[in-house]
């Protein structure tokens, strides 16, 4: 057994070795010459490492190859510790996006956060859900696997957009802090819709009734638990400020700070949320006090060594093969998933306080479906709620909207231009 964990220790060494690599070549290629965000060039430097392509022909001296098939087609296509380490370095990217948005920021556009959520949760949800039916992949709209589709169009991927919005240093503007926020929203209603449609489509597989109740209480819990998050981490920064400068030795505060922010993770995990919102709510909530610098400064480094993980790691995670099945629908649901979220998003900003350039940079943050949609694919697939077919269109659709993101928000932030009425009128 022993000999079996060294050997794992050494794959994971090696293929951190050539995803870092590869992430540089990537990213290098997209700043300098195509004028992109680093982060495309990752995404698809992880595409061409999946497993499915040419990670899957890589050698490993073990016998093998370095990024191996997964034995099913489904699920995710990865070693779990590689897995691990990514979902690592997406909660240290969100804690970090957290400590760079302006907590005042946030709160002043919490409402218009919220609104905007709705609509890129609603509009998206029912089209999905419509477009299933009218492909012939389910017999009606309140269907599992309709509903299911619907579920996966609403998720947005807070770490995408953040990335991006970091590279650009756009994170606390009106229009970055929206973005997020309802990007975190999003993703607690996404976890209370997912819920609803597995609700449904046991009590479909049992012929029994719908468990309302339960679903009810985990959506109290979910909304609670954000809340009080918020609230507590907010409160508390004082004193953890004050806890972090009390320790002196080398390294301490950078060590202390990912300790909380680990923390927090843990705790959304364990109220039935993502690692990320609680390591973005745990940043947000020291990114108020003076030591907020200093904890930027500390993680940086780290962020730059893990994060291009996550990216290249969500890249590998596509696989091509399984989109063929479907043409039509994979199109067709990949089109409606960017224009539903940008249509929902940008008519619910005009409606908060944003002009027509404001809004439609929100509308276009908003359309990356990233890794929410692929580990929502995920459990609708091993729950038998979606076929390969629909797993496919899902893959597809998250990448494609992931692509999206880096390309249409550069350029409409590099415009430049205010992006609020109030902020118009006084540059007017």
């Amino acid at each position: 057994m022993g000999g079996d964990l060294i050997t794992q220790a050494v794959r994971l060494t090696a293929q951190l070795s050539v995803i870092l690599i590869a992430a540089k070549i990537g990213a290098e290629v997209c700043e300098r010459y195509l004028k992109q965000p680093a982060v495309l060039g990752e995404l698809i430097m992880g595409v061409l490492l999946s497993p499915f392509l040419f990670g899957g022909k890589i050698p490993f001296f073990e016998g093998g190859a370095l990024f191996p098939a997964p034995v099913e087609a489904v699920g995710i296509p990865i070693p779990a510790p590689l897995f691990a380490v990514a979902q690592v370095a997406a909660v240290i990217l969100l804690f970090l996006a957290g400590l760079e948005t302006d907590l005042k920021q946030f709160l002043r556009y919490a409402l218009a956060a919220t609104v905007v959520a709705m609509g890129g949760v609603l509009v998206p949800f029912f089209l999905g859900a419509y477009l299933t039916v009218f492909f012939g992949a389910a017999p009606h709209w309140y269907s599992p696997s309709a509903l299911f589709v619907g579920s996966i169009l609403t998720a947005t991927s807070v770490g995408i957009t953040a990335r991006v919005l970091g590279d650009l240093g756009k994170l606390d503007t009106p229009e970055g802090v929206t973005i997020l926020g309802a990007a975190v929203v999003d993703d607690v209603i996404g976890i209370l819709v997912l819920s609803i449609v597995i609700a449904i489509s046991v009590a479909e597989s049992q012929g029994g009734p719908i468990n309302f109740k339960d679903i009810g209480i985990l959506g109290l819990k979910a909304i609670g638990f954000w809340v009080g998050l918020m609230v507590v981490g907010i409160l508390s920064a004082p004193l953890l400020e004050k806890l972090l400068h009390w320790f002196k030795t080398r390294g301490a505060i950078v060590s202390l700070s990912l300790a909380l922010c680990f923390f927090a993770s843990f705790l959304a995990e364990w109220a039935g949320l993502a690692m990320i919102i609680g390591a973005y709510a745990m940043g947000l909530s020291l990114s108020s006090r003076p030591i907020a610098k200093e904890l930027i400064e500390s993680v940086e480094p780290v962020y730059h060594f893990l994060v291009p993980v996550f990216f290249v790691v969500t890249g590998m995670m596509v696989n091509l093969s399984a989109i063929g099945s479907m043409p039509m629908f994979a199109a067709t649901i990949t089109i409606a998933a960017i224009f539903s979220k940008w249509i929902g998003c940008t008519a619910t900003a005009l409606g908060m306080g944003f002009n027509l350039t404001g809004a439609n940079r929100i509308g276009i943050g908003m359309i990356p479906r990233g890794e929410v949609a692929l580990i929502v694919a995920q459990v609708g697939i091993a729950k038998g709620i979606i076929d390969q077919g629909i797993y496919g269109v899902a893959i597809l659709m998250a990448f494609v909207t992931t692509l999206f993101a880096p390309i249409g928000l550069a350029p409409v932030f590099k415009r430049g231009g205010a992006g609020t009425r109030e902020k118009a009128k006084e540059t007017a």
